[in-house]
């Protein structure tokens, strides 16, 4: 230790650290110190070591350190669904297989051994935070809570009666006690997720518009998921949902739309005016054929642009490495131009982005001092990431998940060397294959 060096808990050296922010910067050879789950200091690694007296170095050599990834739309109870019901268009998929199944399973231990899977895919793939879309948030809350994984946790809206509320008056009692309870939580947030306009009556909707500005919390919605939905609510109101939500006083900064992929540009622009963020999720929308969000005509307008998975059976992955490549290369083809949503855009839409949709810009989404530990480590030796010319380029158009090796969540580590820390793996496997059974009879059934 050098006379008069800082000890602190952690520091992180790195062939390259890509911060986020500033934008598209690469540093080389720098470390990251971290104490009290938070980022105190980005600067060479030379320096760090005189300034630092770490209690624990971690020493990176063939790695990227990037933030923890965002995976700003998902339903992660529903990994438990994956591959239940594929190639099948969105209502038929939804209306005849998930909800029906959904029906008999839903409760207290399919959501948290659900969470619980989803928390170990992620984690393995670098994401390190979720905005969360599902019933009995509760139970989820707790989930991500107990497992040290930073989660916003969606407070349902719907209008007919399921296993978590039967009334409309219901769903807001219970949406209040969740928010109370993680009031204040250093890692879980809450807000209000209706489920879509065409199953939110406009009471709903005037009542989760006061309440979100009461309770300073998001709106996570999907809106324009697919043109019959879009006609479907123009023959019912003689509005497109979009012009529904505006004049419900719903298109305002704390809307966070999920999917978007029918939009004029009037639409576009009252989004970058409002302060709406998008959450693009191009694999869902591309596997039931949903249509495409015009990402990067969003993004030239100003929007803030996100990326999400949506739910494993829809997906069918909570890959957020797959996520950016194919929302930059999906981008390129719908806007016809090549230099479209960049890499180094696409991994801001999936890091800082996803945390401005959420509220918490503030505390994750970039490596800066005073924000949290948040943070992936990404091995480029590999053979398929060679040679490596452009970090940015590399980690969006080359790189896999499971190139991943380290993830931290406010400092602590929760990936080591590819291997969970503090998970039971063969429970969460022999839970899953108990699950899997169970949902193959009934589905079979229906």
């Amino acid at each position: 230790m050098n006379p008069g060096s800082t000890v602190i808990d952690l520091v992180i050296e790195a062939r390259w650290v890509f911060p986020v922010e500033p934008h598209a910067v690469v540093l080389e050879n720098h470390a990251v110190a971290v104490n009290q789950g938070a980022i105190v200091a980005v600067l060479p690694i030379a320096d760090a070591r005189a300034a630092y007296a770490p209690r624990e170095r971690v020493e990176l050599g063939e790695h990227a350190l990037i933030p923890g990834l965002v995976n700003t739309h998902t339903h992660n109870p529903m990994t438990l669904l994956r591959g239940l019901a594929d190639d099948l268009p969105l209502m038929v998929w939804l209306q005849q297989h998930i909800w029906p199944v959904e029906g008999q399973v839903i409760g207290p231990e399919f959501v948290r051994d659900g969470v619980e899977l989803a928390v170990a895919e992620m984690l393995r793939g670098g994401t390190t935070c979720a905005n969360e879309n599902y019933f009995f948030p509760d139970v989820i809350g707790a989930t991500y809570r107990r497992l040290g994984f930073r989660a916003t946790v969606g407070l349902p809206v719907i209008e007919f009666p399921t296993a978590w509320a039967k009334s409309q008056d219901e769903y807001f009692e219970r949406a209040a006690e969740v928010h109370d309870s993680f009031r204040g939580d250093a890692l879980i947030g809450t807000a209000f997720a209706p489920h879509a306009p065409y199953t939110v009556s406009d009471q709903s909707f005037e009542r989760i518009r006061v309440l979100a500005d009461q309770l300073d919390i998001p709106v996570h919605l999907h809106t324009h998921e697919t043109a019959h939905e879009v006609e479907e609510e123009k023959q019912k109101s003689g509005l497109r949902p979009f012009q529904r939500l505006q004049q419900l006083g719903l298109v305002n900064d704390r809307l966070i739309a999920v999917h978007m992929t029918q939009l004029t540009e009037g639409e576009i622009a009252a989004c970058a005016e409002a302060g709406v963020s998008v959450v693009h999720c191009p694999e869902s929308n591309l596997k039931l054929a949903s249509g495409f969000c015009p990402a990067e005509q969003l993004r030239r307008a100003g929007v803030n642009v996100a990326i999400g998975t949506d739910g494993c059976a829809s997906n069918n992955d909570l890959d957020m490495f797959g996520e950016m490549r194919t929302a930059a290369m999906l981008a390129k083809a719908v806007s016809n131009d090549a230099a479209a949503f960049d890499a180094a855009y696409a991994l801001r839409a999936a890091t800082l982005n996803g945390a401005r949709a959420m509220g918490l810009e503030d505390r994750i989404g970039s490596i800066e001092a005073g924000k949290q530990a948040d943070l992936a480590a990404v091995r480029l030796s590999d053979l398929e990431t060679q040679p490596l010319f452009h970090v940015a380029s590399q980690l969006v158009y080359a790189t896999g998940r499971h190139q991943v090796t380290d993830v931290w969540i406010a400092g602590r580590r929760k990936l080591a060397g590819r291997v969970l820390v503090d998970m039971d793996v063969d429970g969460i496997r022999a839970r899953t294959h108990a699950w899997r059974d169970r949902i193959a009879a009934i589905d079979a059934g229906v």
